[in-house]
């Protein structure tokens, strides 16, 4: 099988050796080469990634790369196996394989990670709290306008408490595509619509924000045969941090 996972990244780091993985140094125009394959050749949005975070290299993979089968993951997170231990070691051998995403996508039409549960909070809400309302209310009207048959999906994610997150998956090449049309349609009026020349760094990456939103919308509407995998995080996470911004972003913003 032909398949190619991405990993996006924006600086040199520790890379997977099985040539299923492809290194991708998003938002490079401009900047110093790493030695990975770049999103600025060809049809390209290299420099709108400020703004749209990995999604100018899922851009630049719909409109350049020739594959049967294509996923995303991140340098510091992978999809993965049953972990041995936390020791880093165990983390890099627990990463898919190539054989792995075989076996999976031989059965299931895509690979995702495992929801994030907001608990507490619906997904609308939760977005609410952490962003700016009004852009995801424009995103709302312009599915209405635009895509009136997903609407009913819309309200049931934004209503939900759980939610596939990272922008992580894998696929047939074909069903990205026809995603990646929808998306980017969407984003790109948004883009026309709306004016984020305030924002502060972390909310102007809104299209990307909003795309883990969108990704689930079409996951939901698609009905696709689903296989939720674990994901391996290389860096320790700062739990006590994660929950600071949380209840700041919860109580303060909203």
């Amino acid at each position: 099988m032909d398949i190619k996972i991405l990993v996006a990244t924006h600086k040199k780091y520790w890379m997977p050796k099985d040539d299923v993985y492809l290194p991708i140094h998003v938002g490079k125009k401009g900047k110093e080469d790493l030695g990975y394959i770049g999103d600025d050749t060809g049809d390209n949005i290299s420099t709108k990634n400020p703004n749209y975070c990995e999604l100018t290299g899922l851009y630049w993979a719909w409109k350049n790369l020739d594959c049967e089968y294509i996923g995303l993951c991140h340098y510091r997170r992978y999809f993965a196996n049953k972990l041995k231990s936390s020791k880093l070691e165990d983390k890099r051998q627990a990463i898919l394989t190539k054989v792995d995403y075989e076996q999976l996508l031989q059965q299931y039409d895509v690979i995702l990670p495992k929801k994030r549960n907001y608990y507490i909070e619906t997904v609308r809400s939760q977005y609410e709290h952490a962003h700016n309302k009004r852009d995801l209310d424009e995103v709302e009207n312009i599915i209405k306008e635009k895509y009136p048959e997903y609407i009913k999906a819309f309200e049931k994610v934004m209503n939900s408490r759980k939610l596939y997150i990272y922008n992580m998956f894998a696929m047939k090449k074909s069903l990205f595509d026809e995603y990646c049309a929808w998306l980017f349609d969407i984003l790109f009026t948004l883009e026309n619509r709306i004016d984020i020349s305030d924002y502060d760094i972390y909310n102007a990456r809104i299209f990307g924000f909003l795309s883990e939103r969108l990704f689930n919308i079409w996951i939901e509407k698609k009905q696709l045969k689903i296989k939720e995998v674990n994901v391996v995080f290389l860096e320790k996470i700062n739990w006590i941090k994660k929950g600071k911004d949380f209840l700041k972003r919860k109580f303060i913003k909203g």
